[in-house]
């Protein structure tokens, strides 16, 4: 895998996890499909995914830390991520009625360019 490619998906996280919104939009495709780990499905193009993670940091806070990086037989880059959300006082969550919740998931990255196309989670199996 390109250390170039490594390094644009830290540097994803990274940003993610500072809240730096415009730094992450900013590597995304105008019309990316970005997985909706709340409601399901996909937000399509960078402003819904600005309002995706609008409303999801509305309600708690989400830190995702990536542990390997693999390259799939379709060229996609396959991240393990140990996800870790807590209410918005920083408290572990209880009682939520959305999808996000502390666990290890698969994370799913197509890339063209310098751009992010698409992203897809999977639960680990």
């Amino acid at each position: 895998m390109p250390t170039d490619v490594v390094h644009l998906i830290k540097s994803l996280y990274d940003r993610f996890n500072a809240r730096d919104m415009e730094a992450v939009l900013a590597v995304l495709a105008d019309d990316v499909a970005w997985a909706n780990a709340m409601d399901g499905g996909h937000a399509h193009g960078r402003e819904a995914v600005r309002d995706y993670w609008t409303r999801q940091w509305a309600v708690v806070t989400a830190h995702v830390e990536p542990v390997t990086f693999e390259t799939a037989e379709d060229g996609s880059v396959v991240v393990e991520v140990i996800q870790s959300v807590f209410d918005l006082n920083g408290r572990p969550l209880q009682g939520q009625s959305h999808g996000l919740r502390d666990k290890t998931v698969t994370h799913v990255f197509r890339i063209q360019g310098d751009r992010v196309v698409r992203f897809d989670i999977r639960d680990r199996q």
